[in-house]
């Protein structure tokens, strides 16, 4: 019995030392599951946050993106007033010199038949007066 005693006690030694070691073991893979696992899940956190703040980012985009071609439709507007504006300017410009052009001429063909008439006498200084003062006033 002496011999089966240590052999016993022996086995039992093994089979403890080979329990503790399975316990160490897993107790190591657990934290390590633990650590990975917490870190996972923290990502895991991010991402989902993230995914949230990229969605609000891309309405506020879509929202400021319409706002943009709303107000670029009213400046495109805006401009083209502003160019028939100076369209309009412009024609009235050219009808101010066609006017004036015109005014010249009449002026110029008064005088020159003004000068005409006095050469034949027929014209008194009065109608001159009259003639000159409209044309001036025109």
């Amino acid at each position: 019995m002496n011999d089966s005693s240590p052999s016993t006690s022996m086995a039992t030694a093994h089979t403890q030392e080979t329990t503790e070691a399975k316990a160490a073991f897993t107790a190591s893979l657990t934290s390590v599951g633990t650590n990975l696992d917490a870190d996972l899940r923290m990502r895991a956190q991010a991402l989902h946050d993230n995914d949230n703040a990229i969605k609000k980012q891309e309405e506020k985009l879509k929202k400021t993106t319409q706002d943009l071609a709303k107000q670029s439709k009213e400046l495109e507007k805006l401009a083209d007033m502003g160019r028939k504006g100076l369209n309009e300017v412009g024609d009235l410009q050219n009808w101010a010199e066609l006017i004036e052009r015109d005014l010249l001429i009449t002026e110029e063909t008064l005088r020159l038949a003004e000068e005409e008439d006095e050469k034949n006498g027929k014209m008194n200084r009065k109608a001159e007066s009259i003639v000159t003062i409209y044309v001036r006033y025109l």
